[in-house]
Formats: structure tokens, C-alpha cells, sequence
């Protein structure tokens, strides 16, 4: 099989692996926030001077949770992709910019391993691009949305033939 057939029938499949590690990344860092404490991530944003920290700390991790989940299985992407990336930018300019582009900063190595400074903004950039690929690609196989097209689709075809079975043709 040429190399072109099979990148044509593999297309269809880019948007999984993209959905799997971006939709988990974004539970993860929910769930970090919850262990840690929402009072210690609301402080966090405080200290940056955002307003109604307690209450935007607690919708940041509602968002990366459910939001996190949705991309995850491929539900409501176009939806979810804006407050997703409102998080990463306000995250990326007012954390991340003061540390440049690059997000690993090997500062030495110890004889306890590697220590690395503060990330930058590439992550959050990349994050976006990602979501940004979702909307515009499509959430590909095994995503909610399109299972659920899927059997609407089926189900006006079925729909449709029962009609034509009700009504007989006139000739």
C-alpha cells in the first residue's frame, strides 16, 4: 500500500492522541489543584491581583476538570475550547512571561539529579495549538460527538425508511 493511502487512512486517527494527552493534562492540573488546596491556588491568584480569586480559583478547576474531561472523550470541544484557553493565556502572561519562551530551564546538576528554574510560556502556547487543532481538524474517532452524530444520522435514515413503509407509492 503507497504512503499516501495510508496517511489517508490513518488522518482520521491524528486528533486521538492529541485529545488523550491534552484532556488528561488538563484533569491532572484540576486535580493538583484540588489536592493542594483551592484556598492555596485562590492565594496563588490573589497574589497575582485577580480579582475574586477564591471564586475564580474554584471555576479555573471546575473548568480544567469537566473542560479537561470533555476533550478527553471528545464532547463539546468548540465549547470548552474557549474558557480552556482564557485559563493558558491568563496563566501564560501573568506566571510564565517573566521566564521566556523555553519550558525546561536547567539551572545545574546536583548530585540529587537535574534542578530546573521556573517554565516559561511554551506549554501554554502549545496547549493551545492543540485545542486550536481540535476545533479546526475535528475530535477524529471514539469522540463523543461524533457517536452521538453517528446515531442521530442512523436514526433519521431508520425514521426516513419507515415513512416510505407507511406511506405507499401511488404507482
Amino acid at each position: 500500500m503507497p504512503v499516501a493511502s495510508h496517511r489517508s487512512a490513518l488522518r482520521p486517527w491524528a486528533a486521538f492522541p492529541l485529545r488523550l494527552i491534552v484532556g488528561y493534562g488538563f484533569i491532572a492540573h484540576g486535580y493538583a489543584k484540588v489536592v493542594n488546596g483551592p484556598d492555596r491556588f485562590a492565594a496563588s491568584l490573589h497574589a497575582l491581583g485577580v480579582p475574586a480569586a477564591h471564586s475564580m480559583a474554584w471555576m479555573t478547576i471546575a473548568f480544567e476538570l469537566l473542560g479537561g474531561f470533555a476533550v478527553l472523550v471528545g464532547a463539546w470541544i468548540p465549547f470548552v475550547t474557549l474558557p480552556l484557553s482564557a485559563i493558558l493565556l491568563v496563566a501564560a502572561i501573568t506566571v510564565h512571561l517573566p521566564y521566556g519562551f523555553s519550558s525546561i530551564k536547567l539551572r545545574e546538576v546536583t548530585a540529587a539529579g537535574p534542578q530546573f528554574g521556573p517554565p516559561g510560556y511554551e506549554t501554554d502556547l502549545l496547549y493551545m495549538a492543540a485545542l486550536a487543532t481540535l476545533v479546526l481538524g475535528g475530535s477524529g474517532p471514539f469522540a463523543f460527538d461524533e457517536l452521538v452524530a453517528r446515531n442521530s444520522r442512523t436514526r433519521t435514515i431508520q425514521d426516513e425508511d419507515a415513512d416510505d413503509h407507511t406511506h405507499p407509492s401511488p404507482l
